[in-house]
């Protein structure tokens, strides 16, 4: 991965540099004797810019600017600008200017360049060309300078988003086992025989939040069945007291989706309405998938109609999940929520992005996890 890295920045480079030959070839032609004559005074230049570029880039401004060292930045900035300019005069004076007039002579016997009178330290000394000289060999330069600060941001960016991911991310895991390990704590303190097959359950929801939730996207395949199994748990924990419904709607492939996104709204349902209603607890979860959206509703009856929306999902719960949304899928989703005194309903609703493929995961996890049967009731929400 670090050769291939490597290997980009230096195709980047030299992509950037001989754009840049091509365009100043094309600019300076002009009146000019011929491209392979103004080719060739490039070539003479182009090293002044090349040296001038990295010895800003990768010793001046990680040494001064990242270090905040702005006095010392200045000072360098402004002996480097000199140094640029003075040689880039001497190469025109000694090398690039008597050649490019020779070149001139060859189509007008007669040429002359008025830049070319006079002594060696007469033409150096001429405030007019040495002001030339500085302008031109900052300008490529700067522009280097302007794409690679662009690049920083932008990488620094997707950094700084990574990092919030892997926050928000490093709540929901904590969030979801504890209420995972209360299940099981309830059904222990019963004594209850099918406390094994709720362990094995949890162990399967630990292996995936511990070694396939690393990546931004995975199986949705995966992702349902992650919740078919939560649901599973539930349902051994409530028994007979709750009317649980659960249908699938459409064909699961190998569409990709963030992990661990539909979860939030599902333990809500169980957490503010199932658990808190002695009976006639009920609660409709209906996923809708096709190869371009998904779209996941949850209604659940609600004991207390003074419940707010806020506190529904708690800090950890729908605020994250507002935010993980935000991050992975801008403009791409939908998140509504309907309140009634005895129902609570949340409608999410997801665009799957063209820029993240199949090959993705295949790559990263090369065993994609079939869905398990898992039988529900067969009721369909009205809502």
């Amino acid at each position: 991965m670090g050769i291939r890295i490597v290997n980009s920045r230096l195709y980047a480079h030299l992509i950037f540099w001989i754009c840049v030959i091509a365009f100043l070839s094309v600019l300076f032609q002009v009146g000019g004797p011929g491209y392979w004559a103004v080719f060739k005074v490039l070539m003479m230049l182009i090293p002044v810019h090349i040296c001038y570029f990295y010895t800003l880039s990768y010793i001046v401004i990680p040494r001064y600017l990242y270090t905040r060292k702005y006095l010392q930045l200045a000072l360098m900035l402004l002996f480097l600008a000199f140094v640029a300019a003075l040689a880039y005069r001497l190469i025109e004076i000694l090398f690039a200017d008597p050649y490019f007039l020779k070149e001139m002579r060859k189509f007008n016997p007669m040429a002359k360049w008025k830049k070319l009178d006079g002594t060696f330290w007469h033409q150096l000394s001429n405030p007019e060309y040495f002001i030339h000289a500085l302008e031109q060999s900052n300008s490529v330069v700067w522009i280097g300078l302007v794409i690679k600060f662009v690049q920083m941001w932008h990488e620094r960016k997707q950094v700084a988003l990574q990092s919030e991911l892997n926050f928000l991310k490093s709540q929901i895991h904590p969030h979801f086992l504890f209420n995972t390990l209360n299940n099981l704590y309830a059904l222990t303190l019963k004594q209850s025989t099918k406390s094994p097959e709720v362990v094995l359950g949890l162990s399967d929801i630990l292996r995936y939040m511990l070694y396939e939730c690393d990546s931004d996207y995975v199986a949705l395949r995966r992702d349902v069945a992650i919740i078919q199994n939560y649901l599973t748990l539930e349902r051994l924990r409530y028994g007979d007291r709750l009317d649980l419904n659960f249908n699938l709607k459409g064909e699961i492939g190998e569409q990709l989706v963030a992990p661990l996104l539909m979860i939030p709204l599902i333990e809500n349902a169980f957490k503010h309405g199932a658990s808190e209603m002695m009976e006639e607890a009920w609660i409709n979860i209906d996923l809708d998938v096709d190869d371009r959206r998904l779209k996941l509703k949850v209604s659940n009856g609600r004991p207390d109609p003074d419940h707010i929306a806020g506190s529904s999902c708690g800090n950890i719960g729908l605020l994250n999940l507002r935010k993980r949304l935000e991050l992975l899928y801008p403009q791409r989703h939908a998140l509504t929520i309907f309140e009634e005194d005895d129902m609570y309903l949340v409608i999410l609703e997801i665009q799957f992005g063209g820029d993240v493929s199949a090959a993705i995961l295949r790559k990263e996890h090369p065993k994609i996890y079939p869905v398990p049967e898992v039988e529900f009731g067969t009721r369909t929400s009205s809502l």
